[in-house]
């Protein structure tokens, strides 16, 4: 086969409820994917006549320094293709880039083991739209709110807390498998296509990250917002590590669900998950930042020392967060768009904001601490604001809104003069609060033109 240049797009995500409770497959939590996406575009490397190289080459031109050369060999039994870094080019950054680089490990072994296609070398460039961090920088590029170059090493950069990494493995394994494989083997738009691509995804991320995760962000990347209940663990505890024995085959039961042993039971359910017309999802960037792994682990210590209280506090969250997708699918659904319509639902929010709160200083974690609980309450009060929350695990991430179309120019110039006056207990201290371009986007993977990079690909 031929191989061509493609390029292949992924969403953001925001877990509007759910938060930890998503981690347990008897809780569920509600997604919005948002329209701030990580795109991948991938092309034949250019050599010289007569030159063959084994080599992948992935830049992320946005950032200083970002750039990360491959070598690749096919290994013994089975074993994939293992990926090594090649740090003697002037131009590569010495430094690890896990996600990329276990995303090209799965994506590449996966291939192998399903077709004759030579791999060849290849050249991958991957960009962010704008609102994933907070301190953009100055852009070349022809159109400015879509890319910039954020002019800091990618290191220094502050992430917003769109799901970044979900969104850019699951469109670096899109945009690998649909340059090497023709539509046949996998077409991006088929279902069984995406569903492959969400297991290869799935996979590939948690190797990443080193653990299991609930899987929600990457379900968001593939399929967009959505209700979503987790996948049984056990699906990926027999993969194993690229180069041991039977890996190439391991995966490929998992990606292809070969038996009972490799089916995928998560639930993922698009048409749950609505906004009424006339009602925005929002977010507002406070550029603190958190680390929710840590954070997590704290709250599941608690749950597992705690379990009576824990599964009260938890199954009166997961009624809350039902009845928060009910009713904005209830609205979604309805004629009228008045501001009247949304009390059940800012009272909703209120209660899981509560409850939330409760499990904060039960676990002692703060999942909305007193700088945030004090900038949603202010945002609130503005007229058109149903509510917010702190998205996802909580912390110091940017917070989500439901806002009136019409309101957004008053939160916007409330915004621009905003000052915190809580007292966080020598936590991390908001500055100035940035309201993000991004809103809803329902749609997940998509394949994309690729005229749209001309200016960041060498």
């Amino acid at each position: 086969m031929s191989r061509h240049t493609v390029a292949v797009s992924a969403p953001g995500k925001v877990l509007l409820a759910g938060g930890y409770l998503v981690l347990d497959r008897a809780h569920t939590g509600l997604v919005f994917g948002l329209d701030a996406r990580i795109h991948v575009h991938v092309q034949k490397l250019s050599t010289s006549p007569g030159l063959v190289l084994s080599e992948v080459i992935v830049r992320s031109p946005q950032f200083r320094d970002a750039e990360w050369r491959y070598g690749y060999r096919e290994t013994e039994h089975h074993g994939g293709l293992q990926i090594t870094q090649l740090k003697g080019h002037s131009t590569s950054t010495q430094s690890r880039n896990k996600f990329v680089e276990t995303a090209l490990a799965y994506a590449l072994s996966y291939v192998s083991a399903i077709s004759d296609t030579e791999i060849g070398s290849t050249s991958v460039t991957i960009v962010a739209d704008t609102d994933y961090y907070s301190h953009p920088g100055s852009t070349p590029c022809t159109d400015p709110t879509r890319f910039i170059d954020f002019n800091v090493p990618l290191t220094e950069a502050h992430k917003t807390g769109l799901g970044s990494s979900a969104a850019l493995v699951t469109a670096f394994v899109a945009a690998v498998l649909t340059h090497y494989l023709d539509e046949k083997k996998l077409g991006l738009h088929s279902d069984s296509g995406r569903r492959r691509l969400h297991n290869l995804a799935q996979a590939a991320h948690c190797a990443a990250q080193g653990k299991v995760g609930s899987g929600f962000d990457v379900a968001a990347a593939v399929y967009g917002s959505c209700v979503y209940r987790r996948f049984s663990p056990s699906i990926l505890e027999e993969v194993g590590e690229v180069g041991s024995p039977q890996f190439s085959k391991r995966l490929t039961a998992v990606v292809e669900e070969t038996d009972a042993s490799t089916t995928w039971d998560m639930q993922i359910d698009k048409a749950a998950a609505r906004l009424p017309r006339g009602l925005r999802l929002v977010m507002c960037d406070v550029d603190c930042g958190s680390e929710s792994v840590g954070m997590a682990k704290k709250v599941l210590a608690w749950r597992k020392e705690n379990p009576d209280e824990a599964a009260l506090l938890w199954a009166t969250l997961q009624k809350g967060n039902e009845e928060l997708a009910g009713e904005l699918l209830r609205l979604a659904q309805g004629i009228t768009t008045d501001s009247r319509d949304y009390k059940n639902l800012s009272d909703t929010i209120l209660t899981i904001r509560s409850l939330i709160r409760e499990m904060s200083a039960k676990a002692e974690v703060p999942i909305e601490p007193k700088v945030q609980t004090e900038l949603l309450d202010a945002c609130c009060r503005i007229s058109g604001v149903v509510g917010g929350v702190v998205p996802g695990a909580g912390g110091f991430d940017a917070i989500v809104l439901l806002v009136e179309n019409n309101a957004l120019p008053s939160l916007q110039q409330f915004l621009d003069t905003y000052k915190t006056t809580a007292d966080n207990n020598s936590g991390p201290v908001i500055g100035k609060v940035r309201l993000l371009s991004v809103k809803q986007d329902f749609e997940g993977l998509k394949a994309e033109d690729i005229k749209t990079y001309a200016d960041w690909i060498q």
